[in-house]
């Protein structure tokens, strides 16, 4: 398992919109031309060069790391990482699976690239994204959770905002 594997990214991506898309089946990808398969919407005001890569079914295959979650995708700056689990629930539960996977994913991070690695990263964000539910109001006491145990700011909404 490797985050850093150039053969599970793009990018990189320096348009002032763009989005995130996840059909499903297939792994996680960035969208320039259009919003209507959008699951999430990444704004980059500044024009950073931001990479992409794939988690889910790339980084980490089907079949690999059974019973254990993962995120769809990273996106990467010089200086920050973003952690998003892009749903397509209508259904109730899918806050809490995603919030699981992104946990599980800062896991992976950690063991196979150390501590270090994440340490060079500010800011760290972990977003859990639903085009069913563009934007849901995070319960306090999840934020405080994340960023005691992981250093990471967790957000619930559709919209990741590039720093």
């Amino acid at each position: 398992m490797n985050f850093l594997d150039t053969g599970c990214q793009s990018g990189p991506f320096m348009e002032v919109e763009f989005g995130l898309c996840d059909d499903q089946h297939t792994q996680a990808y960035v969208d320039v031309a259009g919003g209507r398969k959008w699951s999430a919407v990444v704004k980059n005001p500044n024009q950073e060069k931001v990479t992409f890569t794939a988690i889910d079914k790339c980084v980490i295959k089907d079949g690999e790391e059974a019973g254990r979650g993962r995120c769809d995708c990273m996106l990467t700056t010089e200086k920050a990482l973003y952690l998003v689990e892009l749903k397509d629930w209508r259904r109730g539960g899918w806050k809490s699976h995603a919030c699981d996977q992104l946990e599980s994913t800062i896991h992976f991070l950690a063991a196979t690239h150390g501590e270090q690695f994440l340490e060079n990263f500010s800011p760290k964000k972990a977003y859990a994204c639903n085009r069913k539910s563009p934007f849901v109001e995070i319960d306090n006491q999840l934020k405080k959770r994340f960023s005691r145990l992981y250093q990471f700011r967790i957000d619930i909404q559709g919209t990741i905002k590039i720093d």
